[in-house]
């Protein structure tokens, strides 16, 4: 509840000025060709997320795009319905149980590909820090994004680094990490069995150079397709601003999300687009309006298609433990 009137006051206090009627004219005199791209790049954003999910999962078994797509909306509609970072688990569960995986080996898999999405986004951040046209304000965004995005740089290439190293100590039952594993899995019964092997073959990356090459790619497409919804949100209401800019709102939205997901305050995208929107000099009345239309469209197309997915899959939740 605190989080929650933290990010009211912080609204309001944005969009004091707002004239409400100029607002809503925005939104009903919108182009609806540009809102129909909008809805197509936010789904072909996750379709190229399962097709580089596939890369990674390939050796340990090749499932198709289109499932990994579905399950990725699966989990991010889950996760707006359940605010507490479950997406990961969801989709990881879903395909385990589809596929005849164990869950524990897919959810390797899926900090795979988190933490190379992760290094990606850092230098997206370190690239708008260092060539980006960034607004001039008091307490130096430049600066701020380039301390943000060298510690995301750092923190996600330990993470793949741990991961990866931590892998041969699990073949060796005497390894501290093998104990506490095994320990864990004796007191979780017999659902547990075998939880250090699956976590083991679910530490992996493609053995194939060309499937290598085509996780990062497709990683650095996800940024730029998702840089370009505040176009096309834009371009409904009549706002155009310079490429390098889109770069920026994707990198600080992203920033703010994190943040706000850590100190646990609701809306952190809105909030973090509100502000850097008003930084670029957009009238708060079309951002407002691009904020709306980038953030509820994700939501419907999320919640819609991923429950869909999970109606198809025959998975009855209400029977899932």
């Amino acid at each position: 509840m605190i989080g929650i009137t933290v990010s009211i006051v912080v609204l309001l206090w944005l969009y004091q000025d707002l004239d409400i009627a100029n607002f809503l004219s925005s939104i009903a005199t919108a182009d609806l060709v540009w809102i129909i791209v909008l809805g197509g790049t936010i789904l072909l954003e996750q379709l190229i997320r399962g097709w580089k999910w596939r890369q990674i999962l390939f050796d340990l078994k090749p499932i198709s795009s289109a499932t990994l797509f579905g399950a990725i909306l699966a989990g991010y509609g889950v996760a707006i319905l359940i605010p507490l970072g479950v997406s990961p688990l969801v989709r990881s569960w879903l395909i385990a149980r589809l596929e005849g995986l164990r869950w524990a080996c897919v959810l390797m898999t899926s900090a795979i590909e988190r933490f190379l999405d992760g290094i990606v986004f850092a230098l997206f951040a370190t690239i708008v820090a260092t060539a980006g046209r960034i607004p001039d304000i008091e307490g130096n965004v430049r600066a701020g994004l380039a301390v943000a995005g060298g510690l995301n740089l750092l923190l996600f290439s330990f993470l793949f680094y741990l991961l990866f190293v931590g892998r041969g100590p699990l073949g060796r039952e005497n390894a501290r990490i093998s104990r506490a594993i095994d320990w864990l899995a004796a007191r979780g019964g017999a659902r547990l069995d075998g939880l250090r092997a699956a976590i083991q073959n679910g530490i992996i990356w493609p053995s194939d150079r060309r499937r290598q090459i085509g996780a990062v790619l497709a990683s650095i497409l996800i940024k730029i397709i998702a840089a370009t919804h505040f176009l096309w949100a834009g371009l409904a209401v009549g706002i155009v601003l310079a490429p390098f800019d889109y770069l920026f709102l994707m990198v600080f939205a992203g920033f703010a999300l994190v943040l706000a997901r850590f100190i646990r305050v609701p809306g952190g995208f809105i909030v973090g687009s509100s502000f850097a929107l008003q930084l670029l000099g957009v009238p708060d009345e079309q951002a407002l309006a691009m904020i709306l239309f980038t953030h509820f469209l994700s939501i419907v197309l999320m919640v819609g298609f991923g429950l869909l997915f999970l109606f198809r899959s025959a998975v009855n939740i209400r029977e899932a433990h």
